[in-house]
């Protein structure tokens, strides 16, 4: 339920938040209510003992921000270029992300310890890098990942130097252009002087959500030489979370299916089950997990249906979703249900993320004074 509020500004002020709100891309009133939230979460905002600096790059809504400040982080630069995401990013952070990442310089970018990335994957040309060998000549990161935005954290690697890096990106990343995709992007960090350590791990660790996700991280050669090892020893939470522990009690009737839509998927299931697919709607059990939560979900929230009595099945709600993902309450949501959906679909699972970044911590605490084995490798 919205609420409305008048507000009186006078012509100077009126004129300076509608400036702002052309630039953010938002309108006037978004504006004055992102300014809001920013006022209260400032307030709310917990008081951490800084131990390291860290930036956040392709950062969504700041789910591995709240990871990286859970460790003992204070991040000192992010960058986001999708408007709506920046809105919620500032609302919960009071930080305005930067935009189009390709457009900044790198030497602008604050000195800092970790590196932070969930990069989109995109398509690298193999084709130029096989001529070239053919050749004989040299390949480096920049002929091999030019045109990709995996590129740009390249470039930021290789102009502030961090003590380490850690990367986040979808479980097909490995598979991706029959590995070819892969073998680049670990080539790549080796090249600029990183060991390179990698893993996939499933979300349901933490949360009830079925998600499997790589996660790469670097340590700087430089600095700690190549003799060393590193472990992704995570503990699962316990008790075991289930379904039932994130929905909300009261849920508005909006977010039950029509019955049209119920009806036609229910129809599209059959219809790929008789076809011998595994494609439809998915009920998540109560005392078990869902599925992978998707950026589509806005769309018929058809892969994480609850089941209701003697009413058509329904979506999750947006702050249900938000704990899907492990997001705590006090997550500010001050975009549409459509761009929410949207938004903890495309995020991470916060919790496990935090664990990793407390593992990566611990170890560059570690390698102060020791180190280990050369060349990169997947941890098993």
């Amino acid at each position: 339920m919205m609420k409305q509020i008048h507000l009186r500004l006078d012509d100077n002020q009126y004129k300076e938040v509608a400036e702002y709100a052309k630039m953010a891309g938002m309108t006037v009133q978004d504006s004055v209510s992102t300014a809001i939230y920013i006022m209260l979460s400032k307030q709310k905002k917990k008081k951490y003992t800084h131990k390291f600096t860290f930036i956040d790059l392709f950062a969504g809504i700041g789910g591995m921000r709240l990871a990286f400040e859970e460790a003992g982080g204070e991040c000192v630069y992010s960058n986001e270029w999708n408007k709506f995401s920046q809105q919620t990013y500032m609302a919960n952070f009071g930080d305005m992300p930067d935009g189009d990442i390709t457009q900044v310089n790198a030497d602008d970018i604050l000195d800092h310890d970790i590196l932070v990335a969930g990069f989109p994957c995109q398509p690298f040309s193999i084709a130029g890098i096989s001529k070239k060998n053919s050749l004989g000549r040299a390949t480096g990161f920049a002929d091999k990942t030019q045109g990709t935005l995996f590129f740009d954290v390249c470039r930021i690697l290789e102009a502030k130097r961090p003590k380490a890096f850690m990367l986040e990106n979808v479980k097909n990343l490995c598979s991706h252009d029959k590995g070819k995709t892969f073998k680049v992007i670990t080539e790549s960090l080796n090249e600029l002087g990183y060991e390179v350590f990698y893993k996939v791990i499933d979300g349901q660790l933490f949360v009830p959500q079925h998600r499997e996700r790589i996660i790469i991280v670097g340590f700087d050669r430089e600095r700690y030489g190549s003799y060393f090892d590193f472990e992704f020893d995570i503990i699962p939470k316990e008790p075991k979370p289930v379904m039932a522990d994130i929905l909300e009690k009261n849920v508005d009737d909006k977010y039950t299916l029509s019955d049209k839509l119920w009806t036609y998927l229910q129809n599209y299931a059959a219809k790929h089950r008789a076809a011998g697919n595994g494609f439809g709607y998915g009920i998540a059990p109560l005392e078990g997990v869902s599925r992978t939560l998707s950026a589509r979900y806005y769309k018929d929230g058809s892969e994480v249906l609850i089941e209701q009595d003697g009413k058509n099945p329904r979506k999750l709600t947006p702050r249900e979703c938000a704990r899907l993902q492990g997001f705590p309450d006090s997550f500010v949501i001050p975009v549409s249900d459509t761009q929410a959906y949207r938004q903890f679909g495309n995020s991470v699972v916060v919790p496990l993320m935090a664990a990793i970044a407390k593992l990566v911590v611990k170890k560059l605490e570690e390698l102060k004074v020791t180190n280990g084995v050369n060349g990169y490798r997947e941890v098993v």
